[in-house]
């Protein structure tokens, strides 16, 4: 652990000298395409190992292998014209082609990490200098292998604070303890619509080959079944590279806007028997997505869009957990039938209420973990109030949710009764307050320092007063 730790940190501080590398998210992207070639290029000679008719999809002279793997090999301005002449438009513009199957999925993939990446570096030494120490890590090393998967995981939670990044890291405490409940098993198809990094689909991965998979037919199997959609182009580099690093071979992961599809051509084939997802909040969708979707239900609200569309992938009998915003859970007009038609076609039957500070820093909207199946109305939900440790506050980059702290909950689930933490709702009294899900804890009385409008006027009045004064102060004594 700490010889990959040393070697990314190293890396990091190396990056830093380029002139072109500037802020996190920059930095993170192109250590991203570096890892990802490299990766890849470790894989290919395991299989080239394994398969005497394997061949690679990627061109011998932009192969890992051919141009960075010798320490001594090109570098400095032959080595930046390399990068940006060579590698990246050849990857580019890799042929997906693989003649009577159609197109190659393996290719396809590396295709579409590059073209929406970027080289950075204008310091062919320096790139030089990165290449070299990534070379000190072997993933075809079980031990490494594994390892830097912990790395990968924090490099994953930088993104919390490089820019608008944040979005698509969905603390591992959450997706882990979701993923467990909902339990997807082999042969059950898997999806994330919105699979930022890849987090829950590898709790799902995880969760899966610690049951079930026994043998490398077991593996395709889960490797077939495990879906997602990735609209951005830094986190769905991430995510393949993730799931590479999980073992799925080839990853079943789509560059593109989940929602840009029209609702009713989603049919059987499309189904699958779980999702997990957080999707994306408070962003209004791209122009025209909400023309997919019918008269009824359409809104430029990212939120209520994806629950549409998840309601409509899952299977009857298929069951989710999401996660969705205070804001998705009330509201009037299109929101008020939206979550009428989720109540009406899913039995919502649990939902978690989390503090308002999981996700910071890069959001501090108060949240909620949906439990549901599809196929049959909902009947009452159960409300869960998830309360931060003694003695905090709130949650930060530096003190985040931990796992341990469902174990409450875990305990709870399978025998549900009402207690201080928990209450249930009937679906009558949802549908006589307009369907909304927005129900406070009634066993938590109101907070005591509560104030009228005129108590609070009055006491915004006098604190104007004592600031005048002060100032009045300060005045007389200069």
């Amino acid at each position: 652990m700490a010889k990959i730790a040393n070697i990314i940190k190293s890396l990091q501080n190396i990056m830093w000298k380029d002139p072109g590398v500037s802020g996190d998210a920059q930095r993170l992207e192109q250590l991203g395409w570096m890892i990802t070639l490299k990766i890849l290029d470790d894989k290919d000679a395991e299989l080239e190992l394994l398969n005497d008719d394997y061949v690679s999809v990627i061109p011998e002279k932009l192969k890992w292998r051919t141009w960075a793997a010798d320490s001594e090999g090109i570098t400095g301005d032959a080595m930046k014209e390399f990068v940006d002449t060579e590698l990246f438009p050849g990857l580019q513009n890799l042929d997906v082609s693989s003649g009577k199957e159609g197109v190659n999925k393996r290719a396809v993939l590396v295709r579409d990490i590059f073209a929406g990446t970027n080289n950075y570096m204008k310091n062919g030494t320096i790139i030089r200098q990165v290449v070299n120490k990534l070379n000190e890590i072997d993933f075809n090393a079980s031990e490494d292998r594994h390892t830097f998967g912990d790395i990968y995981e924090s490099l994953l939670k930088d993104l919390q604070s490089a820019g608008n990044y944040g979005e698509f890291y969905t603390p591992r405490a959450v997706t882990e303890i979701m993923t467990e409940i909902i339990n997807p098993r082999l042969g059950e198809k898997v999806l994330d619509p919105a699979c930022g990094t890849g987090g829950f689909l590898t709790s799902a991965i995880e969760n899966i080959r610690s049951q079930d998979v026994h043998s490398v037919e077991d593996l395709k199997t889960l490797e077939e079944t495990i879906q997602g959609h990735e609209l951005k182009p830094l986190p769905f580099m991430l995510c393949v590279t993730n799931l590479i690093l999980h073992d799925i071979e080839i990853p079943n992961v789509i560059n593109g806007d989940s929602l840009n599809r029209e609702y009713f051509s989603i049919g059987e084939k499309d189904r699958v028997d779980v999702i997990l997802a957080n999707p994306p909040f408070g962003a209004s969708v791209s122009d025209g997505v909400e023309t997919n979707y019918p008269a009824q239900f359409r809104t430029t609200e990212s939120a209520d869009l994806f629950l549409l569309l998840m309601i409509r992938y899952l299977r009857d009998g298929g069951r989710a957990a999401i996660v969705l915003p205070d804001g998705s859970l009330t509201g009037d007009g299109v929101k008020q039938r939206i979550r009428q038609e989720f109540l009406e076609k899913c039995n919502v039957h649990t939902i978690v209420r989390l503090p308002n500070s999981v996700f910071q820093p890069y959001a501090s909207v108060a949240t909620n973990l949906l439990f549901f199946t599809k196929g049959e109305p909902t009947k009452e939900i159960f409300y869960w109030e998830h309360r931060l440790p003694e003695g905090q506050k709130s949650y930060s980059k530096t003190k985040p949710i931990q796992k341990k702290e469902f174990d409450s909950l875990k305990a709870w689930w399978n025998n549900p009764v009402e207690n201080e933490q928990a209450w249930k709702v009937g679906i009558e009294v949802l549908k006589n307050n307009g369907y909304n899900l927005d129900i406070k804890n009634p066993f938590v009385p109101e907070a005591e320092n509560t104030f009228t409008t005129s108590q609070l006027l009055e006491m915004l009045t006098d604190s104007f007063a004592k600031s005048e004064q002060l100032i009045q102060e300060l005045k007389d004594s200069l």
